[in-house]
């Protein structure tokens, strides 16, 4: 298994789906170098098809070159009447320049058939056409397989060819997606393992947060033998959100050895990094969010604070400086002496 797992981050894109999140052009570039300092691999900045704030962005980033990540356009396949290269969304993947294009595509026979209302088959050459002609005109291709999961537990068969026909193409990376949010880590052990009997191609992962497991089945994904983990800074998303790297980085980095970033300095900067988006997308930080949060490594008790005053492991998890965040000590009624 892989010890470096690569980390994309979706915030620019996936993230601003989320209620009361807007970022402007500025504010994107703004994140687009935090990212790009702390060294996450991937970073999908939109999806120039769908609005000219993205189109702007992406003629920006034309004359800029960033000195570790990569920069990724986000797309669909070719519409089911149109053929790829005819395809405006296709040409302004291939015309934005982009280090990657991330193009995705239906992996569920209920979507096929009843969302996009075309035929399984048409819809296999759709992924199938799109990707190989991307991969004529651009140096990488990432394949998302939408609804994947609720696609395997219609049609298990039907959903693996999806992703077959992405690696029969040529796609770089393919990437199941638990679009609804609803899968349990015990369904993805099973599911994941199917996966990797059949499919040669790294597989990375994207989940979203609608059961609160996003997290949790991004590192199981991990053990079972994913190598991309998509999500967002603090889990910012459509609905209840998306997976959060500031969670998913520290568990593999700290707990696993798995590198996540482009250095092991690299991570210290991951509590700064929460606080910043979160400023440039006028959220209020999550205070109780795990390891980056200002009550992640907050004592009130006084049996708390007596212990981590002689040991802090004997209440911390890991030091707090490890990311960047800091040990408090509260005074309430609960406070003993060690508190004062």
């Amino acid at each position: 298994m892989s010890d470096k797992i690569y980390t994309f981050d979706t915030t620019l894109r996936d993230g601003t789906q989320g209620e009361s999140i807007s970022l402007s052009v500025r504010d994107k570039i703004q994140i687009i170098e935090k990212l790009d300092d702390i060294g996450v691999d991937y970073i999908e900045v939109g999806f120039p098809a769908s609005n000219p704030k993205d189109e702007e962005l992406f003629t920006i980033l034309k004359d800029k070159k960033y000195g570790y990540s990569k920069i990724v356009a986000f797309g669909r396949t070719n519409y089911k009447n149109v053929a790829a290269r005819d395809d405006e969304n296709i040409k302004m993947l291939i015309d934005s320049k982009a280090d990657a294009v991330c193009i995705f595509g239906k992996s569920s026979s209920f979507h096929v058939e009843k969302v996009i209302e075309t035929t399984l088959e048409h819809n296999l050459e759709m992924i199938f056409d799109s990707i190989e002609y991307l991969k004529r005109n651009v140096k990488e291709v990432i394949f998302d397989g939408e609804h994947f999961f609720d696609g395997f537990k219609e049609n298990p068969d039907y959903a693996i060819k999806t992703l077959k026909a992405a690696e029969e193409a040529g796609a770089d990376f393919v990437v199941p997606c638990d679009t609804n949010g609803g899968f349990l880590p015990t369904e993805i052990v099973e599911i994941i393992a199917r996966i990797r009997k059949e499919i040669k191609t790294p597989l990375g992962i994207h989940f979203h947060n609608d059961g609160g497991c996003a997290v949790a089945n991004s590192l199981i994904s991990v053990a079972c033998g994913a190598v991309m983990v998509q999500g967002t800074i603090n889990g910012y998303g459509e609905r209840s959100g998306n997976a959060d790297l500031c969670q998913i980085i520290p568990n593999l980095e700290i707990k696993t050895n798995k590198r996540c970033l482009k250095n092991t300095d690299s991570i210290k900067n991951l509590t700064s990094l929460s606080r910043f988006v979160a400023e440039l997308a006028n959220q209020a930080p999550i205070s109780h969010q795990p390891f980056v949060g200002i009550s992640a490594f907050a004592h009130k008790a006084g049996m708390h604070v007596s212990g981590v005053s002689k040991f802090a492991s004997a209440f911390e998890h890991i030091p707090p400086e490890s990311v960047g965040n800091k040990r408090r000590v509260l005074i309430s009624e609960l406070s003993g002496k060690k508190s004062i």
